[in-house]
């Protein structure tokens, strides 16, 4: 993502997150969550949007614990999707919370979500969009690959000549070992 290397140093949401998180890899379950439901939630929307409510969703989806968010009820769904401060999206919504059912099982049947990213990987980005769209809810090529790229499974976040990429290399993400 080329021109989020220009656009993100020093903006008071992109620049934190491209100089920190973008590309980086994410070893916590909750994290890695937290990243897969901020890029559902930013499906036609700008990633600006998402940035600026990232605060919002973390209280609305209890800092997106995924045992908790994964027992959500009627009563729970009735406040998010009256939570002004969050993307008020049912089916969204929905998927949030059905995914975290499914994380659950995966980590029951891979140790953590972490596992089952890594006993996949290496994939194309094809691959990781059909995997994640038999896996999980509201997962297109976008999604997935921005989800892959965010959390390092996935090459492409930086481009070589941006000071965060050398970092992100030595920080060995999984697309650099492949």
């Amino acid at each position: 993502m080329s021109d989020y290397c220009d656009l993100a140093p020093g903006h008071p949401f992109h620049g934190p997150y491209h100089d920190h998180e973008y590309g980086f890899p994410v070893g916590d379950d909750d994290a890695l969550f937290e990243r897969l439901a901020l890029e559902i939630n930013q499906a036609g929307l700008s990633w600006l949007t998402v940035l600026k409510k990232r605060e919002a969703f973390r209280l609305a989806f209890d800092g997106f614990a995924i045992d908790r968010v994964a027992s959500y009820g009627e009563t729970e769904r009735r406040g998010l999707l009256d939570d002004v401060g969050i993307i008020r999206n049912r089916l969204k919504i929905e998927a949030v919370i059905h995914n975290a059912g499914v994380i659950q099982t995966l980590q029951a049947r891979h140790g953590d979500f972490r596992g089952w990213l890594d006993h996949h990987h290496p994939l194309s980005h094809g691959e990781w969009v059909r995997l994640f769209k038999r896996t999980f809810k509201f997962t297109g090529p976008e999604i997935t690959g921005e989800f892959l790229m965010s959390t390092g499974y996935l090459p492409g976040a930086h481009r070589d000549d941006c000071p965060v990429q050398a970092r992100i290399l030595a920080a060995a993400p999984p697309w650099t070992r492949t």
